[in-house]
């Protein structure tokens, strides 16, 4: 036997192994026993439905649970009644599989399947395609040549897989991105749906259906463990992953995506430079940057800056955030900005873990809450600060009513209940909704919960971890009714 017979015959046996249901009619057990996210039943359906002839991308951060999905899909598939053996997963990282191209794996599936001549009905799932030169250009052929066979890649490289989607995939493609849990998946993933409670606020005159909790000092240790450790499924439920987060999170983050996928995607030559650069912004999430400062303290000329930024915002690492002035127009020239870490976990797997009093909660709290409303779709989320005469000050969220042009609501974000004992001194946010004809806002709090009236502005205080809870519960049920689910 030659070695392209030997090699033919270990990459047939990979295939069985890696395809137990082939045989046993199940995915593995650990895959089976995980709760699923919400996000599932967004994904399932565009997968399950052959009849539309589009490939999905399934695109996301590393560590987010996108292999876990994929393995829950197929035995969703395999529980409404699809043949396992018309199920084929392929992880393409895999060094054996090393340059070979997609169709010549559909082949050899379909050999270690004795279905040489069978081309339809097939459910195809490609992990880590993006280890796959010209991927794109294969996956178009694929989803042209087989109209009755629904292909699903996946991969961490966000920024080259939405790049090449975009460039090679049109009309062929469907993105579906899976960010870091949101505060409302952590509490259902971990079983503690019984710590919120329905209530109902007083607001705009009528009565809104809200969210409360039997024990905030509960929902805030949760809160917490949430800003450190629960942007990362895996790590969620693993106490020997949480005693060293930087020992499993650095090596995927750092190493693959700095180092590697970044590098690779954009040509960059000095990664230790975009390394030390994404460190610098990490540390100081929910800050406000300017590319002047950060040049200055970081060491990277302004021009490379600027590319770093959008690769990084690219990569799903970071959200840039734009300010309006008091008046929320935009500024012309964007001299500063804010950046958020999209998965407050980072910090922690990077420096350490926060405590309840660490002067650095104010932000990460910040952080927390603004990785909920970013994975939006559309989102328009921007901050407001000015300094015009003896008038200065800054709200730390605003959102737009694009089509007036005027601010549609605000909300300042504290990890503090001082402020609902002297709202007066939340002099930046009065200034604001007064200037803008608001007569409602949000503050949050640490644990207070209730309203305090001004004038003619009334501010709805409402603790952080339930705001986070209520904008992330609302971010996937938002994302339902689009799909009419």
């Amino acid at each position: 036997m030659d070695f392209n017979q030997i090699l033919r015959e270990q990459i047939l046996t990979r295939l069985r192994y890696d395809n137990p249901w082939w045989v046993s009619g199940k995915i593995p057990s650990d895959f089976s026993a995980m709760k699923h996210r919400s996000y599932m039943d967004l994904f399932y359906p565009m997968v399950y439905d052959i009849s539309v002839r589009r490939s999905i991308i399934l695109m996301g951060p590393r560590r987010v649970g996108k292999t876990v999905m994929i393995y829950q899909t197929i035995e969703k598939l395999i529980e409404e009644g699809v043949n396992p053996q018309k199920i084929i997963y392929v992880s393409v990282e895999t060094p054996i599989y090393s340059n070979i191209s997609l169709e010549e794996l559909f082949s050899l599936a379909r050999q270690a399947l004795v279905q040489k001549e069978n081309y339809d009905g097939f459910y195809v799932f490609f992990d880590e395609i993006q280890y796959l030169k010209e991927w794109e250009l294969h996956l178009t052929s694929l989803t042209d040549s087989y109209r009755q066979t629904k292909f699903i890649a996946s991969g961490s490289a966000a920024a080259a897989l939405k790049k090449m989607s975009v460039e090679s995939g049109a009309g062929r493609f469907t993105d579906f991105m899976l960010p870091p849990l949101t505060f409302f998946e952590y509490i259902n993933l971990l079983g503690y749906e019984n710590l919120i409670i329905p209530k109902t606020i007083d607001w705009a005159g009528k009565e809104r259906p809200f969210f409360d909790t039997i024990d905030i000092d509960k929902l805030n240790d949760h809160f917490l463990n949430y800003i450190n450790y629960g942007g990362y499924p895996e790590i969620l439920f693993s106490q020997k992953m949480q005693s060293d987060p930087g020992q499993y999170i650095l090596h995927d983050i750092v190493d693959k995506v700095l180092l590697r996928d970044l590098p690779s995607l954009y040509g960059i030559s000095d990664t230790q430079e975009l390394n030390r650069l994404f460190n610098y912004i990490a540390f100081r999430s929910g800050s406000e940057f300017s590319y002047d400062n950060i040049s200055k303290e970081s060491e990277v000329k302004k021009e490379t800056l600027k590319k770093y930024i959008q690769y990084l915002e690219a990569a799903f690492l970071i959200k840039v955030v734009y300010k309006t002035d008091m008046n929320a127009r935009m500024f012309q020239r964007i001299t500063s900005f804010k950046i958020y870490l999209t998965n407050p976990s980072l910090r922690c797997a990077l420096f350490s873990p926060l405590k309840d009093d660490d002067e650095a909660m104010g932000n990460m709290v910040e952080t927390a809450i603004y990785a909920q409303w970013i994975q939006r779709d559309n989102n328009k989320v921007y901050y407001a600060n000015w300094s015009s005469g003896k008038k200065e000050g800054e709200v730390d969220m605003i959102g737009l009513d694009m089509t007036k042009l005027k601010p549609a609501w605000a909300v300042e974000i504290k990890w503090s209940d001082r402020y609902y004992e002297r709202p007066a001194d939340l002099k930046s946010m009065l200034q604001f909704v007064e200037c803008n004809n608001i007569e409602e806002a949000i503050v949050t709090s640490k644990k207070r919960y209730g309203r305090r009236d001004l004038n003619r502005v009334s501010l709805q205080f409402i603790p952080s971890a339930i705001y986070a809870y209520i904008v992330g519960k609302n971010t996937i049920e938002q994302k339902h009714q689009a799909l009419g689910l």
